[in-house]
């Protein structure tokens, strides 16, 4: 049982927190028994289990090795007001390519509920992979992770150049469609390709023109009352639903 938040691996957890020193360890943490239980039930590997004193640790992780603390060093800990007492330490995955029917590629969304919800929202569109691009908020920022209600462990997630995947992607058939405001058509009024790759853009600047111009289609979705715009992880949700179904 730890009881100082001043024990060196309580320091050690904490600075997890950082995103610095999660890329340093390849590790991150997450806390819930619902994200433990979709880490376990993944191919993911799940290092290690904190737990709070008065919690058990969950059967599916009796082979993992357990660190027993306090509430108030759990409190130190947790990302959250009211901690449910257990959290673990993951592994980060490596990056996979991304392949099948369809697959979203992220060019810089910056809101961590955005991009956990986006992954979400694909994993339950069935969707195959995700192409996270330069100036996405971090992957693994618990923020993120929570958004995705384990999501993130079920679905290849790829960090590349998105120009460069563009043109990958292109080359193995896929038609691109990039998302935008203008000079757009409607997605309705076009037929659906056999294989997509779709790009959602930045939540103020959209897609970047460089991207937009690889496009082989500016889709848009109709706006009928007085909104501006769409929040990007709606117009995800409208727009893979309707690819995949």
């Amino acid at each position: 049982m730890i009881t100082s938040v001043k024990n060196e691996k309580i320091k050690t957890l904490k600075k997890l927190h950082q995103r610095k020193y999660r890329k340093q360890t390849n590790t991150f943490l997450i806390e819930g028994s619902h994200l433990i239980e979709e880490a376990l039930s993944s191919n993911w590997i799940t290092k290690e289990i904190i737990i709070s004193e008065e919690v058990s640790v969950p059967e599916t992780a009796d082979n993992l090795p357990v660190t027993q603390v306090t509430k108030q060093v759990f409190k130190e800990l947790s990302f959250t007001a009211s901690p449910q007492g257990i959290m673990a330490v993951v592994e980060m995955k490596k990056d996979n390519a991304v392949n099948g029917e369809v697959v979203v590629l992220l060019d810089a969304i910056q809101d961590p509920g955005n991009l956990g919800t986006i992954i979400r929202t694909a994993d339950a569109a069935g969707v195959d992979g995700i192409v996270l691009g330069e100036g996405c908020v971090d992957l693994y920022n618990d923020k993120v992770i929570r958004a995705t209600q384990g999501s993130i462990f079920h679905l290849p997630i790829l960090h590349a150049e998105l120009e460069a995947e563009t043109v990958r992607l292109k080359q193995s058939d896929y038609t691109v469609w990039a998302t935008a405001l203008e000079k757009a058509e409607n997605y309705k009024k076009l037929p659906v390709p056999q294989k997509t790759a779709i790009i959602f853009g930045n939540e103020g600047a959209g897609v970047k023109e460089s991207l937009l111009e690889k496009a082989d289609e500016r889709v848009t979705i109709p706006i009928l009352g007085k909104a501006e715009s769409l929040n990007v992880s709606i117009a995800a949700g409208v727009l893979l639903y309707h690819l995949k179904n």
